[in-house]
């Protein structure tokens, strides 16, 4: 479920449900000011691409690096592309 602020920033910026739904399936999750941030990095990436095959993983790779702002009610609250290392 998307906040309507989610809708909007992934339709801005080009995160398609497919790049959602695999970060929050695989990717590692932080507390960080009472949401969780769901991430990519090289382990939880090796998984995915076990689990997805190569061909589907390499047409994917180049999006995972985003990150998605779950609140504690399950909703979307945002998601961004990462341009540098998350802080915690």
């Amino acid at each position: 479920m998307y906040t309507q602020h989610a809708q909007t920033r992934c339709q801005q910026r080009s995160i398609s449900p497919e790049i959602v739904d695999t970060i929050l399936a695989y990717g590692d999750r932080k507390r960080h000011r009472g949401a969780d941030v769901y991430f990519m990095n090289p382990r939880t990436r090796q998984r995915v691409a076990k689990a997805m095959g190569s061909d589907r993983y390499h047409r994917i790779e180049k999006r995972l690096d985003t990150y998605l702002v779950v609140g504690d009610d399950g909703r979307l609250i945002t998601a961004a592309k990462r341009i540098k290392c998350l802080k915690y």
